[in-house]
């Protein structure tokens, strides 16, 4: 049997870890300074609607300390209680932020009704759209970077936390559609706008929560069809079966067996399994490792 893969000792950070790190603390800083014009413009003219949105925004920031939180967690390298790594802690960070998307969903909820109940007309200036229209384009463009990053990355915080980004710009959309209702003498299109948008909220924390389901349940991260072919390939190997994967999509454990010669010595098929999983990590780069079974063909 072969087993290769991550060995404890000293502290290490791969490039992928210190990069999306770099990313949430960029975007930390812009989620507040979004937050901050919202509520201070918001609190000067009277505006509950963008007082609420600075406050909603204020959460995207509060979703970023959240992954930096996950990211130093999931960094730290295997031990005797931790074999596998910590690497999940980054994914119970990005469940973290879909629980927060649920939170931001009701929280719309409950301050449209209380603007329904109460008739809220806010003060509706041209500096309240141009605050508003802002913000909106520095999310749109973090959102955007993040999920380019995330993809490419294959990081499950940055992906859940650009969707969490989008989330403010819709909700931000429902403030604009507020306050152009109430420039024109509609003020009930404010209550009934976050209604609408709390649902796109609902179903964003959604999306994300069933992501990192997939990852704590274990599912399955590569098709078994696919390692076989590759495995198959590798001088000695007549047979290939009983594959499992599971971990994140960029840091993948896999197990598999490998039927040989039942007339090959040990130190012969000891170096096939080796080939064997440098096949397989060659071929798919997230494999952080691969445990390697012998059996002699005719095994039952």
């Amino acid at each position: 049997m072969s087993r290769r893969g991550q060995t404890s000792g000293v502290f290490t950070e791969d490039a992928a870890a210190r990069e999306t790190r770099r990313i949430l603390w960029i975007v930390l800083w812009l989620n507040l300074g979004v937050a901050a014009a919202k509520f201070g413009y918001g609190f000067l003219t009277g505006s509950v609607s963008m007082q609420a949105d600075g406050i909603h925004s204020s959460f995207d920031g509060l979703s970023n300390v959240i992954g930096l939180i996950g990211l130093w967690a999931a960094a730290h390298p295997p031990d005797a209680l931790h074999p596998y790594g910590r690497k999940k802690y980054e994914t119970f960070a990005a469940a973290a932020i879909g629980l927060m998307l649920f939170g931001t969903c009701l929280y719309i909820l409950r301050n449209s009704y209380l603007h329904w109940r109460e008739s809220v007309v806010p003060m509706v200036t041209g500096i309240s759209f141009g605050v508003m229209l802002g913000t909106m384009a520095v999310n749109w463009g973090v959102m955007t970077w993040e999920r380019r990053r995330g993809a490419r990355l294959q990081s499950e915080i940055l992906l859940a936390d650009s969707r969490h980004t989008a989330s403010d710009i819709l909700s931000s959309l429902s403030v604009l559609i507020g306050l152009a209702a109430v420039t024109a003498g509609y003020p009930l299109f404010d209550p009934i706008a976050g209604v609408v948008i709390a649902g796109f909220i609902g179903r964003t924390g959604l999306l994300v929560l069933q992501e990192a389901t997939q990852s704590l349940a274990d599912r399955a991260r590569l098709d078994a069809d696919a390692i076989r072919e590759v495995a198959l390939t590798v001088a000695g190997v007549r047979c290939c079966d009983e594959i499992r994967t599971r971990g994140l999509s960029r840091h993948v454990f896999m197990d598999l067996c490998i039927h040989v010669d039942p007339a090959m010595t040990i130190v012969r098929a000891h170096t096939v399994a080796h080939d064997v999983e440098d096949k397989l990590k060659q071929a798919f780069p997230g494999v952080a490792e691969v445990v390697v079974h012998v059996e002699p063909e005719d095994h039952g």
